[in-house]
C-alpha cells in the first residue's frame, strides 16, 4: 500500500503541526513533530551538518518520515491502518505503536513485527482493526497520566480513526 504514503504524510502534518518548544514536552524543540536530535542524527548519516530543526526543508521532513517510521512496515498494512499505525509510531515510536498493535491482535507484545503478528493482522477486519486499536491507544495515553497533554492526544487518536476509516472506505 505504498500508494498512502503522501496522503498518511498530509494527515500527520496535520496533527504534527509547525514549530514547537514546549519545556514540558519530552520532545523539546520539533518542527513538525520532528524533534531536534532526531533531525541532527539524520544529517549526520546523510553526510551533513547539523542546524536547527526549524529550518529543516519539506523534503527533509517527508524523507526522515518515510524512512524512520513509515518503512519497515507501512507497506504491510492495508490502506488506512497503514496511516494509523503510521501516527502512533511518529506519536510514541515505532517499538511503542507495535506492542499496542500486537495488544489489540492478542499477539505477544514484544515490539517486533514477526509471523504471528502478520498473520493476526491479516485475518483481523480492517475497519474493527482501526476502531480496537484506537481503544487501546487511548488507553494507553490515560495510563501515562499526562494532564497537558491527554485532551490533545485523545482528540488526535479520534482524529486518526476518523481519517483511517475513511482511507479504508
Amino acid at each position: 500500500m505504498e500508494q498512502n504514503f503522501a496522503a498518511s504524510l498530509k494527515e500527520l502534518l496535520k496533527s504534527e503541526g509547525g514549530n514547537d518548544d514546549d519545556p514540558l514536552d519530552h520532545g523539546g524543540r520539533t518542527s513538525r513533530g520532528i524533534t531536534q536530535s532526531e533531525y541532527n542524527h539524520w544529517r549526520k548519516m546523510n553526510g551533513k551538518p547539523t542546524k536547527d530543526v526549524w529550518t529543516a526543508s519539506d523534503a527533509e521532513v517527508k524523507q526522515i518520515y518515510y524512512d524512520d517510521y513509515w518503512l519497515p512496515h507501512g507497506p504491510d498494512f492495508p490502506k488506512g491502518l497503514d496511516y494509523l499505525f503510521f501516527d502512533m509510531a511518529v506519536n510514541a515510536g515505532p517499538s511503542r505503536a507495535m506492542k499496542l498493535l500486537q495488544r489489540t491482535l492478542g499477539t505477544k507484545e514484544d515490539g517486533i513485527w514477526g509471523p504471528n503478528t502478520n498473520r493476526a493482522l491479516l485475518a483481523a477486519n480492517p475497519k474493527q482493526l482501526v476502531k480496537d486499536y484506537t481503544v487501546v491507544k487511548k488507553a494507553w495515553y490515560k495510563s501515562l497520566k499526562q494532564k497537558r497533554f491527554i485532551n490533545g492526544w485523545i482528540n488526535r487518536a479520534n482524529d486518526v480513526q476518523a481519517a483511517a476509516l475513511k482511507m479504508l472506505a
